[in-house]
């Protein structure tokens, strides 16, 4: 995998499917991870960050995973809300087969695994939870979060978790600066060298 990213596409990797154990909200499943996408081995550190530190989803509407990977939030959105429309968006197609997979699994039919372009425009989110993938740099991470951020319901939160030393509170900062009239940003929690950022929708 030495020259794609788990952003890539399509990863170029013949694929090499595993299972892993993993909690989710409070209980324990077998799941199925692979190679070219996040964190194959094991929900990382960030995601069980977040999960430990935001609060239980709405109970219904659209709930969006920006990021999913092989979907560790989307699963625990799923598994919270089971009459929630969960919308987990990568733009790796592997891991969005995966999603499906595991949904498969776990008998999880509100999930929809989607690349970005396939999200209809009409659709806005109760919450969005994100591990975002600061990785593929400042541009590309603004461009993604000026996209999906309005399309927060008034009133709602979205909750971002980010590496303290990969930039969270430059990240904080340049959240405030373009969006003060719209969103109020706090730091949730901070654990394990990860920060969770909260943006509030103002009603």
């Amino acid at each position: 995998m030495a020259d794609e990213h788990y952003f890539s596409a399509s990863p170029g990797s013949e694929l090499e499917l595993r299972q892993i154990h993993a909690r989710l909200g409070g209980r324990d499943y077998e799941l199925t991870t692979a190679n070219g996408i996040f964190s194959p081995g094991r929900v990382d550190v960030g995601t069980e960050v977040l999960l430990s530190h935001t609060p239980a989803p709405p109970p219904g509407g659209n709930l969006l995973d920006l990021g999913s990977g092989w979907g560790p939030i989307a699963l625990s959105l799923a598994l919270a809300s089971p009459r929630a429309t969960v919308w987990a968006v990568d733009v790796n197609t592997r891991a969005l087969d995966l999603v499906r997979r595991n949904a498969d699994a776990l008998g999880l039919g509100n999930v929809n695994a989607v690349s970005p372009e396939d999200v209809p425009d009409d659709v806005r989110f109760m919450t969005i939870w994100s591990n975002p993938p600061i990785r593929v740099g400042k541009n590309e991470l603004h461009g993604m979060l000026d996209h999906w951020l309005p399309r927060l319901q008034p009133g709602c939160d979205a909750w971002l978790v980010v590496q303290r030393n990969l930039g969270s509170d430059s990240l904080h900062r340049w959240l405030e600066a373009s969006y003060p009239e719209t969103f109020q940003f706090t730091r949730a929690a901070t654990n394990k060298g990860y920060r969770v950022l909260r943006a509030r929708r103002k009603a």
